[in-house]
This record gives structure tokens, C-alpha cells and sequence, in this order.
């Protein structure tokens, strides 16, 4: 009776921790704006908690909820293995205009409100839809006559009015210009002529290197669609289609001869402080944050933040911070940079405003981007360093409540508060902690040892005797769950089936190669091999599940005597020396 006592202390101790650890949640969109006619996806994330799926039912006032999926990971975390569970709801909203997509309960908690814009207008259907069969594709730029070295947006969108099996997309570089891939690809529906295709977005940077006509080759795609419901429920099967967009020319412009220099081809370009210390003192460190919000770049081609020097002061900077995004089907991106202000005298001291200067590439004429001069009357030090209190103009742009934007010091009366409000908490609960911890040690020991006593020869000998029965090999001691591993090779990505397969073995295979030696299978031998084929490019992603499906239908088999691979290197100790 006391095993059993033991064993339900340790289940409520357990059960205990895990309520105290709250999951993480949050949620985001896959776009913050669309156009009328469009979907969006919003994603919630749950880590820490696999459990039931968010209520979506606050999504009916302003969306009409198109689909759900979800995918659930188990990955090493700071405190051991974590579940990592995505949530993705389609939507498509009933209203255009700026809206909010409301808070969603989730594992006990709710996720925060998140904005979307959707433009009344909808978007124009391109030239390749008129006439075009159930798969067409798309290409084009935000701007068709750019400057040199400008940041140009090239999205890439392939529609589908019946569901695509597997293909490729590919935009070749052009001549004369970089391209470059930017960020994952978007996936939603859009009406076109009256048909609701599934739109395939994929964007890219491209940066002219000269001026002159720039061509870019058409986009291909090359793949198979369902025709017939078991062709889409399978996956398999399905009618070969390609799709070529039409080639277009860009004008690149030269550098105008009246351009600033370093020369900065932008559409926008806006400084601001996010903080600014109120008083500085000598010896003690002060913070000053900066912002940069930009339109029509990335951040390799921003100029660095830095502060003019300013007499009697030292500056030290913190790495900058990018925010990089894509927007109306061009790059954008913002910046932020913490300065530490530490003066070495008493006196007045005087910050010049930063300064930069750029191209308007929409009104073709020179720009400055400057910020306000600032001054401060430096005080006597005082022992140990603090952070300035912030300027009172700046917190009352922060907005009420009483939050602080990122980068910005706390007032040291507020530090002092919380740390002497929250003092006696803090170490209350370390010690409660403690105490549980050392309750949960002891009580696994004793538990421990009362099962050392007991007989599990019978446990172990069951598999083994099985196996020589049938002739197979013993199963692998990490268990196997069937259905998990199905669900995994239906919607996994590669990566993430190929680790997992790895790690089914025992010891877990070092690579792919091992994993390929050590199974017995052929056809298990093959779809592996057909999966990484798919994993680097040079397979078919569709082929690859469909003989994975039917290879691990049963779980790996593996080689009998394989777990041990001979050493290369001679014994240290010869027999018989």
C-alpha cells in the first residue's frame, strides 16, 4: 500500500509542475495587408503545451474561417524535450478597411489582438489569366523602371484553380542584376475573372548592377494537378502541367549627376528617438535609442546608425536591430540602435541631430532624413551606474498605461520599487521550490529501489522470444508510435522525417548514409534514399511520401548485428601479447 501511496505523492508532484509551467502562445498573420477577395493566414503558436486547438469562434464577426491544419513538434528545449504545436486558420474577410483579428483562447491563455489591413480595391488579374487553363503563372516588379542599385521587389505567383500535387517554380537571374529569395513562400486565394484560384507567392530582391534594359527570363513552373478526388486525397497520379510567364524588360535608370552620395535610392525614409535620457551624469551611463523606418531597401543596403560625436561624451553602441519585412510587393525594414551616453565632464553638452541624405525614386529629387538637436546639463556623478530616467515628451509618445517601448530605461525609483516589492516573493518561491524538488528526488530514489526488487526478466525476455519465433529482428528499445510516424511522413517536411528516422535506431544513426546501411529493407533502403533526393531538389516530393507510406507502414526493420560498426584502427591490447 505504501508503493502505491508513493507512486500517487509523486503523480500530484508531477502533476504540480506541470501546471506551474505556463506555455508559451503568441500569433501573427502571413500578411498585414491584403486586397478585397483575398485570404490571409493567421498563425498561433503553442510551446510548452500540446493540447486542444484555439476557439476560433470570435473570428465569425469580421472572417469567414476557410480552413484548418496544425502541426506538432517535440523538440529539445532549455529544460529538456518541448512541444512545439502551429495552429494556421485560413481566412477571408467579410469587410475591407483596417480591422482586428480578436484574441483567440488557447492552452489556457489568450493570444494577442493582431492588425490586417484589407485594401476595397481589388487585385487586377494579370494579363496571363485571360484565356489561361487551371494553372497559370505570374511575374512581375514593383517598379518597372528602377535605378541602378535600387531595390527592386519581384514576386513571383503561381495560380491554381485545382489542387497542385508536387512541381517546381523557377526564375532564372538575369543578366546584369542580383536576385535574391526573400523569406518563405505565401499561400492564399484570389479571385481572377471571376474563378478562385490558390495563389503560390514567392518574392525576390532584385538589385540592378547597371543601367539600360534589364530582361528577366520567364518564370517556369513544371508539376502535376488532381483532376479526380482520389488523385487529391492520394496524392498520387495526376496530370502533368507547365506554366510560362511572359519575359519582361525593365528601364534601369543611371545615377542622377545632382544624387547625394553615398548614393541611397529609397521610396521613404524616417528617423525618430524611441528614448532619450532626461539628465546625464559624469561617470554614470545614460541610454538614447534611435529608429529607421525605410521603404524600398533591406538592411544590406542601409548605411550604419552612428551618432555624431558629441564633446565631453562617450558613446557606445549595441548591435543594430532589423526588422525586415515585405510589403506591397517590396522590401521594407526597420532599424533600431541603442546608444550608452557616458560623460566625462561637468557642463552643457550638445548632440547634433543624425543626418542622412537619399534618393526619391517616386519624386526623382534629393532627400535628408534629420533628427532634432538635443542637449542635457551634465550633473555630478554619483557612486555606481544608473540608468537616466527617460524625457517625459518621449513617455508620454509611448502611450498610457504605464509601458515603456523596447530599449528604453526604466526611472531608478522604479527599479529600486520592484526589487525591494518582489524581494521577499522571489526568494519564497526559490525556497518552496526547493523544498518540492528535494521531496521529488527522494521520492523517485525510493521508488527506484523498490522496483529493483521486483522480477522484469519476463518484460524483457517477451520481444526476444517473439523475434526468434518469427525470425525478425528484436524491435529497437526506443518505442514506436505507428500511427505518429503515419501522420509524420503525410505532413512532415523533409528535414524533420529524415531526423526522426534517424533517430528511430539504436544507437540513433549518425547520418543518412548509416541510416541507409543499417536498415534491412530494400524498399525501406529505397524510400529513404528517394527522400533525400526530395529533401535537397533533385526528387519529387510526392513520389518520395508515397514510398516512404508504404516502406514504414510496419516501422523500420533493421539489420541484425548493425548497431556496432568495427573499428578502423587496430586493438590497443592484441590477443594473446
Amino acid at each position: 500500500m505504501s508503493r502505491y501511496l508513493l507512486k500517487f505523492a509523486l503523480c500530484l508532484l508531477l502533476a504540480g509542475f506541470s501546471a506551474g509551467a505556463a506555455a508559451q502562445v503568441r500569433a501573427w498573420l502571413d500578411r498585414s495587408s491584403i486586397r478585397a477577395g483575398e485570404t490571409a493566414t493567421l498563425n498561433v503558436e503553442v510551446v510548452g503545451r500540446v493540447g486542444g486547438a484555439p476557439d476560433y469562434a470570435p473570428l465569425s464577426a469580421n472572417f469567414e474561417l476557410v480552413g484548418t491544419s496544425v502541426d506538432t513538434r517535440i523538440e529539445p528545449g532549455a529544460q529538456g524535450m518541448v512541444a512545439r504545436s502551429r495552429y494556421s486558420a485560413v481566412l477571408r474577410p467579410l469587410r475591407s478597411g483596417r480591422m482586428s483579428v480578436p484574441p483567440l483562447q488557447v492552452a489556457g491563455q489568450r493570444t494577442a489582438p493582431v492588425d490586417l489591413y484589407v485594401e476595397p480595391t481589388p487585385a487586377a488579374a494579370p494579363e496571363e489569366a485571360v484565356g489561361a487553363s487551371d494553372v497559370f503563372i505570374d511575374a512581375a516588379p514593383d517598379d518597372s523602371s528602377p535605378y541602378v542599385q535600387q531595390a527592386v521587389g519581384w514576386v513571383v505567383r503561381l495560380y491554381a484553380s485545382t489542387p497542385v500535387l508536387g512541381g517546381k517554380i523557377d526564375q532564372p537571374v538575369p543578366d546584369g542584376a542580383s536576385l535574391t529569395k526573400v523569406g518563405d513562400d505565401l499561400q492564399y486565394e484570389r479571385t481572377a475573372n471571376g474563378q478562385r484560384y490558390t495563389v503560390v507567392e514567392r518574392r525576390f530582391l532584385l538589385v540592378p548592377e547597371r543601367s539600360g534594359p534589364l530582361t528577366m527570363p520567364a518564370a517556369v513552373f513544371e508539376g502535376r494537378v488532381g483532376t479526380t478526388l482520389i488523385e487529391q486525397l492520394t496524392g498520387s497520379g495526376g496530370d502533368a502541367r507547365r506554366a510560362v510567364s511572359r519575359a519582361r524588360t525593365l528601364q534601369v535608370r543611371p545615377v542622377p549627376a545632382d544624387a547625394p552620395q553615398p548614393w541611397l535610392p529609397l521610396r521613404s525614409l524616417t528617423l525618430s528617438y524611441r528614448s532619450t535620457p532626461q539628465q546625464l551624469r559624469v561617470g554614470n551611463s545614460a541610454s538614447l535609442t534611435i529608429e529607421a523606418s525605410v521603404d524600398g531597401a533591406g538592411l544590406a543596403q542601409m548605411p550604419e546608425l552612428q551618432l555624431p560625436p558629441i564633446d565631453g561624451v562617450q558613446v557606445f553602441a549595441d548591435p543594430v536591430q532589423a526588422d525586415e519585412t515585405f510589403v506591397g510587393g517590396r522590401p521594407r525594414v526597420k532599424l533600431t540602435r541603442k546608444f550608452s551616453l557616458v560623460p566625462s565632464r561637468e557642463g552643457e553638452v550638445r548632440l547634433d541631430g543624425l543626418r542622412l541624405d537619399w534618393w526619391d525614386v517616386n519624386a526623382r529629387a534629393a532627400r535628408t532624413a534629420t533628427l532634432p538637436p538635443l542637449s542635457w546639463t551634465v550633473g555630478q556623478g554619483i557612486g555606481g551606474t544608473q540608468a537616466a530616467p527617460t524625457n517625459p515628451a518621449v513617455a508620454a509618445a509611448r502611450g498610457a498605461g504605464g509601458k515603456t517601448e523596447a530599449g528604453a530605461d526604466p526611472a531608478p525609483a522604479a527599479i529600486d520599487a520592484a526589487a525591494t516589492g518582489s524581494g521577499g516573493a522571489v526568494h519564497k518561491s526559490w525556497a518552496i521550490a526547493a523544498v518540492l524538488f528535494a521531496l521529488l528526488w527522494l521520492g523517485t530514489l525510493v521508488w527506484a529501489l523498490q522496483l529493483r526488487a521486483q522480477p522484469r526478466l519476463m518484460a524483457a525476455a517477451a520481444p526476444k522470444a517473439a523475434a526468434a519465433a518469427t525470425g525478425a529482428a528484436p524491435p529497437a528499445s526506443l518505442a514506436l508510435n505507428l500511427p505518429a510516424l503515419r501522420e509524420l511522413i503525410d505532413r512532415g517536411d523533409f528535414e524533420h522525417i529524415a531526423s526522426v528516422l534517424r533517430g528511430l535506431a539504436k544507437p540513433p544513426a549518425a547520418d543518412d548514409d548509416e541510416l541507409v546501411e543499417r536498415l534491412a529493407d530494400p524498399a525501406q533502403r529505397d524510400a529513404v534514399q528517394a527522400l533525400r533526393r526530395a529533401r535537397w531538389g533533385g526528387g519529387d516530393g510526392v513520389d518520395a511520401r508515397n514510398r516512404l507510406r508504404a516502406a514504414f507502414a510496419q516501422g523500420p526493420h533493421w539489420r541484425q548485428g548493425a548497431a556496432q560498426r568495427p573499428s578502423p584502427l587496430p586493438p590497443l591490447y592484441p590477443p594473446g601479447k
